[in-house]
């Protein structure tokens, strides 16, 4: 049976006549619980108004323009059975919740729920409000934040040292890595301006302790803050025994938790594909290529993505012959084909090649190396090689855990749906990071964490981030966040570009790094910024200003009229601006017809 409500504005800060600048929606289209409906502007905020309930949208009420107050009605909302009973409290932490459905998953596609396994009966070794299940940035963060705000947690990792993947053998060591090759490769590039230092000389011992130092350093502050936090830690493999149990595997034996609520944090690992003998210690993913055991002479990326790619640029630069292969017809499928030109231009001088559209279809052990056949339209010369990394993509960690023995619903692929909460289908329990779906990053594992951890402590906290920045820390960096070109061109949005040449940038001139390009897409109706993207040194640096000045709805004159200091890569995004307002001196740009 299906009900109609009115979905109204809310309490607005007293605010009255707020113009509509926004309608996120339109009839027909079935929305979630707290899904952002419309956007109201006054003269101090930008506000997204969210439904308060899930369903299908009968009609819509407002359009970009009217004037609003609070109680005015934004949509007429069908919703089922008993969805228009009154909004339920987030629970409070005294009160432990028995499994029950949560609200409308934002996710990837739904999975049917299992029927949850009943309590073991068995004495708890330990005891909690909340567990937390892995240590990456989202775990941590998750029970730190927890932890704050006065919830008794434990965190349970299966490495030795907290942090994850991500600071033990992901993002962390290889920004390491990376920062060598980029001294190596800029050292070698001042010859041409007189100032030579002669061949590197790599001591691999030296630097793999460089690695390492710098993973101890901050996993070892982890360490710190948690007991500072008196988060209990254990470390083991967990796996759900029922909705409130846990096991873990300790070399001390299985430990049982018993726990009010939980937030998954378990994460992802590398793909591995079939066709590859996994048990030769040659082949190996990102994790074997972070051990930095050597420098092979001659070595094959599979895999043209962000990792692949930055493995290539490190191994590149100590002395490897790196020959990259990607199945798709572009390096970095997810940016736009312009951010890719040249780093592919640059990158093309200082490996072995690189080959589009191609993939590996067998690979043999042999004693003198692995030995590779392809197919696809660009086959390269070199089949046999000394290493050979995977990368072609991380699974989440879903089918791993035991989650259906709490109820927990998972995909086939391994993804856990939440809602806006980051609360599972049973409404104690909680996942967050690569779990949830993409982007696989860590910062936003961070956001996703806080959010959880707040509303297992009786906080309304919703994750409603407009936008995520992905960066390729290649040479030169690609980051972008928002809107891209392409997906303007697939959603056929009508969108306007700017872009500012570093060519014409005097920072950028002065370090002889005048490849990269500053691009910013905006909405053509309102000249409000929806996407950038920036190829070139440190891009990774600069596109926080692009992704704050999405999240705040800034116009193409706010983003130009903000005086940029002189001369930095930096002021290359307010002149991208400029160039697309017309009203930039450092290029001519022809008068528009």
């Amino acid at each position: 049976m299906a009900n109609t409500i009115e979905i109204k504005v809310p309490d607005i800060g007293g605010h009255g006549s707020v113009p509509v600048i926004e309608v996120l929606v339109k009839a027909g289209d079935t929305v979630a619980k707290e899904q952002s409906l419309i956007t109201l502007e006054s003269d101090k905020a930008t506000m997204e108004i969210p439904s308060s309930a899930a369903g299908v949208i009968k009609e819509l009420k407002l359009k970009v323009g009217d004037e609003v107050s609070e109680g005015a009605v934004i949509a007429v909302l069908e919703v089922a059975g008993d969805a228009a009973a009154p909004e339920v409290e987030a629970p409070q932490v005294e009160t432990p919740k028995a499994a029950a459905p949560a609200p409308a998953a934002s996710a990837p596609a739904a999975a049917p729920a299992p029927q949850a396994a009943g309590a073991s009966g068995r004495k708890a070794d330990i005891e909690c409000k909340l567990v937390v299940l892995g240590s990456g940035p989202g775990g941590y963060s998750a029970a730190f934040r927890a932890a704050d705000l006065g919830v008794d947690t434990v965190l349970v990792e299966r490495y030795a040292t907290l942090g994850g993947v991500c600071l033990n053998v992901g993002c962390i060591p290889s920004k390491a890595l990376l920062h060598a090759a980029a001294v190596i490769d800029e050292a070698a590039s001042m010859a041409a301006h007189g100032v030579s230092f002669g061949a590197p000389k790599i001591d691999i011992d030296k630097l793999r302790g460089f690695k390492t130092k710098v993973v101890g350093q901050l996993t070892g502050g982890l360490t710190s803050m948690a007991k500072q936090r008196k988060v209990r830690t254990l470390e083991g493999n967990g796996s759900f025994v029922s909705p409130n149990e846990m096991e873990v595997q300790t070399k001390d034996g299985v430990k049982l938790i018993r726990f009010e609520y939980a937030i998954i944090a378990a994460g992802s690992q590398s793909v591995k594909l079939p066709s590859f003998p996994w048990d030769d210690e040659r082949i190996v993913d990102s994790t074997g290529a972070l051990e930095l055991k050597d420098v092979p002479n001659k070595m094959l990326v599979v895999g043209g993505g962000i990792i692949g790619l930055e493995m290539a640029t490190v191994y590149s630069a100590l002395g490897s012959e790196v020959t990259v292969v990607e199945f798709m017809d572009q390096l970095i499928p997810g940016a736009d084909a312009d951010l890719i030109k040249p780093l592919a231009k640059r990158i093309g001088g200082k490996l072995k090649g690189v080959h589009l559209k191609t993939k590996v279809v067998e690979a043999k052990a042999t004693k003198k190396g692995i030995e590779v056949s392809y197919e696809g339209d660009s086959i390269p010369a070199t089949t046999l090689f000394d290493r050979v990394l995977v990368s072609v993509g991380r699974s989440p960690n879903g089918g791993k855990i035991g989650a259906d023995k709490a109820g927990v619903a998972v995909t086939e692929r391994g993804f856990i749906n939440v809602d806006s909460q980051m609360r599972t289908n049973v409404s104690h329990i909680f996942a967050i990071g690569d779990l949830v779906g993409q982007p696989m990053l860590a910062h936003k594992a961070t956001h996703e964490a806080k959010v959880a951890a707040e509303v297992v402590a009786g906080q309304k906290s919703h994750f409603d981030a407009r936008v995520i920045p992905s960066v390729a820390y290649t040479d030169p960096e690609i980051a972008w966040v928002g809107v891209t070109e392409r997906e303007a061109k697939e959603k056929s949005l009508k969108i306007g570009v700017g872009k500012f040449p570093w060519a014409a940038s005097g920072r950028a001139i002065g370090i002889d790094r005048t490849e990269g390009f500053t691009k910013l897409i905006f909405d053509e109706a309102t000249h409000r910024i929806v996407g950038g993207g920036i190829v070139g040194v440190h891009a990774g640096e600069l596109i926080s200003e692009v992704a704050l000045a999405i999240e705040m709805g800034s116009e193409a004159a706010d983003i130009g009229l903000t005086i940029h200091p002189h001369p930095t890569l930096s002021e290359s995004i307010g002149m991208a601006a400029e160039v697309y307002e017309g009203t930039i001196t450092d290029l001519y740009m022809p008068k528009k017809k």
